[in-house]
């Protein structure tokens, strides 16, 4: 792999690119968050306004974000600086993508968190493989009642909620201190193939052994009565999200691709991949759960309470429970990466260190953040950081982390992304980096300029007072 000319390293090819882009944005978001937004919004209304939602907003943010690094080639509140300067605007623009940096800091040591239940997980599913054997359903003679408790059980354990959230901190570290060629991209160039092949094989499984009709039915029709301004809204939020939009983790990524990649080709791949991973967790997913008859509405619980209940019944539960939550770890694994990469470029670009201490100083950080946040479950659950904030009254450190950066940074940094590409960098400059032209050109300049601002404001608006 060769480095750009200003020192910063190239993907090796178009492919590794793409499957980094694809493996920042489907993560926790689309596997875990999506199926229970579906469940919790009335299935298909909310989900074909989803897809509609990525097209009108996701892709065209997407694109922006990523033509921004690809222009800076440096972390990214210097490409937004380099690309300001360029266009003879004010550099104090990059303080949207150092917005984008701080958040992705924040999520990374609360998203490391949801990280080390994934792994927990797995070592549940391993202990119940070796006790019950392959054939049978999961937690064999368990109360589903029993099954349901694992995860409060864990939350009631501080040390082990800690040392999970740690050790999960601790392998995107070392992945991220490698660099791009030897950490960022092997893990998107061999964890992705692997992550899709248990999908595929998980999904698969689901429509041989659940209610796959049933769910087919639940995700696809469109029930007009149930698309409520909050269904919108909610849908909106998770195109917005899945995508991994306003966090620097796009324009990180985009300094590192060549100057013959078509951005506006490849991000549409990526938003497309994106989407069809959220479509097929729900086919995944709810097959299994209705076989079960259990409720899609079960919210968050799902994945880690749901699910867990359904494997009980269902043929070789044990080791598709197992390939499951592995599946899932690849998922968020590729995710947490990205997120540590953005501080780490800015951090070690800035003060010209070396990336292994870059990444140190970074981790260290969001490993302090990450323990408090772990704690919020039992030890710190009554600590309110920022009670005397109606937003965040009673709401604890994982919350509130995890409402700061939802509900504020990154609403705002794509408000203000749309802003700059739209309306203040050099028109020139834009058209030369995104790749389009002719009417799909038009159409991604009329939504950058006046559609995705509007909405993001509306999210934003709702987001603070809803």
């Amino acid at each position: 792999m060769a480095a750009s000319g200003k020192g910063h390293e190239n993907w090796s090819s178009r492919s590794a690119f793409i499957l980094a882009a694809v493996g920042s944005a489907v993560g926790l978001g689309n596997m875990w968050r999506f199926p229970a937004e579906a469940g919790e919004n009335g299935g298909g209304a909310f989900v074909l306004f989803y897809m509609f939602c990525v097209l009108l907003i996701g892709l065209p943010v997407l694109l922006s974000e990523v033509l921004i690094g690809r222009h800076g080639q440096s972390s990214a509140p210097e490409s937004v600086r380099r690309l300001a300067r360029d266009s003879k605007a004010g550099e104090g623009w990059s303080i949207l993508a150092s917005m984008g940096v701080f958040a992705a800091f924040l999520i990374l040591s609360f998203y490391c968190v949801v990280g080390g239940w994934v792994v927990y997980y797995i070592g549940v599913f391993v202990s119940d493989l070796f006790q019950t054997g392959v054939a049978g359903g999961a937690f064999d003679g368990r109360a589903a009642s029993d099954v349901e408790g694992l995860l409060p059980g864990l939350f009631g354990n501080g040390g082990l909620m800690v040392g999970l959230n740690l050790g999960f901190l601790a392998v995107t570290m070392f992945f991220v201190a490698r660099g791009v060629s030897s950490g960022i991209e092997w893990v998107a160039v061999y964890l992705m193939p692997l992550f899709f092949v248990l999908f595929l094989a998980i999904t698969i499984y689901g429509a041989f052994t659940g209610n796959f009709g049933d769910a087919v039915t639940y995700l696809f029709t469109f029930d007009a009565s149930k698309l409520t301004g909050e269904v919108m809204l909610a849908a909106v939020g998770q195109a917005f999200f899945s995508l991994s939009l306003g966090v620097a983790g796009m324009m990180t990524y985009g300094a590192y691709a060549n100057r013959d990649t078509n951005l506006g080709e490849t991000s549409g791949i990526i938003a497309g991949a994106d989407t069809a991973v959220a479509l097929l967790a729900g086919l995944a997913i709810f097959p299994i759960v209705f076989a079960a008859g259990l409720s899609a509405s079960a919210g968050p619980g799902l994945m880690f309470q749901s699910l867990p209940i359904a494997f009980q019944a269902m043929p070789f539960g044990s080791l598709i429970g197992l390939a499951f939550f592995t599946m899932i770890f690849f998922a968020a694994l590729t995710s947490s990466v990205s997120l540590l990469e953005a501080p780490t470029a800015w951090m070690f670009e800035k003060f010209n260190m070396s990336r292994a201490v870059a990444t140190l100083i970074v981790g260290g950080g969001a490993a302090v953040l990450g323990v408090l946040s772990a704690l919020s479950f039992n030890e710190m659950a009554e600590f309110y950081p920022l009670g005397f904030i109606p937003l965040f009254a009673e709401t604890n450190f994982f919350d509130t982390l995890d409402g700061v950066t939802a509900k504020l940074f990154m609403p705002i940094g794509a408000i203000l992304t749309c802003v700059f590409v739209g309306w203040i960098a050099d028109a020139k400059l834009v058209d030369q980096e995104n790749g389009l032209d002719g009417a799909l050109h038009q159409l991604w300049r009329v939504l950058v300029r006046f559609v995705c601002p509007v909405i993001l404001s509306v999210i934003l608006i709702y987001g603070i007072f809803g």
